[in-house]
């Protein structure tokens, strides 16, 4: 069963994106390649436990185990050795993609204290789109009294659009809530 944001996709989005930019051939109209999920647990090096909840958390987010993400480089002034856990991060593709984006546009992003809308400038110039969020409890899978500390988190949406223009538009038509 295809979900209900890739049927969107197919049967209003891409129609509207090419009358919008009369595009000449279906395979031009942007679409989703990727979200990247991403979350920084920095106290992971003096507190392993913080690690481990990080990692349950994002697996009841995203519905997919996370890849543990290690430091680069050392750096004195935050105590940090090259090799050191320092977060963790989930890369969707396919069915379990447009699940979570249908989910946080339509369930989450709008359990946030005094949301207004996401900031439309947040493109990186080549049609992919950057979010922060606060606080992981706006997800309904995080049992409240569960979290053993807020911690934020970044969601990159990765598309084909070329210009964020295109991205832009491409986001609003799924229905990705902009400030206006």
């Amino acid at each position: 069963m295809a979900s209900r944001l890739k049927e969107k996709y197919q049967n209003e989005v891409i129609p509207a994106l090419m009358e919008r930019f009369q595009y000449k051939n279906v395979m031009e109209v942007p679409k989703l390649e990727k979200i990247v999920i991403n979350m920084g647990v920095g106290e992971a090096k003096d507190n392993p436990k913080a690690l481990e909840s990080a990692v349950k958390e994002m697996e009841l987010i995203s519905g997919q185990k996370p890849v543990v993400t290690r430091a680069k480089k050392s750096i004195a002034n935050f105590k940090l050795r090259e090799g050191m856990n320092v977060g963790v991060k989930v890369t969707l593709r396919g069915e379990k993609m447009y699940d979570f984006l249908d989910k946080l546009m339509n369930i989450s992003l709008p359990r946030v204290r005094d949301f207004r809308g996401v900031n439309g400038s947040s493109f990186d110039g080549r049609g992919n789109y950057a979010l922060g969020i606060k606080e992981q409890l706006i997800f309904p899978e995080i049992d409240y009294d569960m979290v053993e500390s807020i911690r934020g988190l970044d969601v990159v949406i990765v598309t084909t659009a070329n210009t964020d223009e295109e991205a832009k538009a491409f986001l609003e038509f799924m229905g990705m809530p902009f400030k206006k």
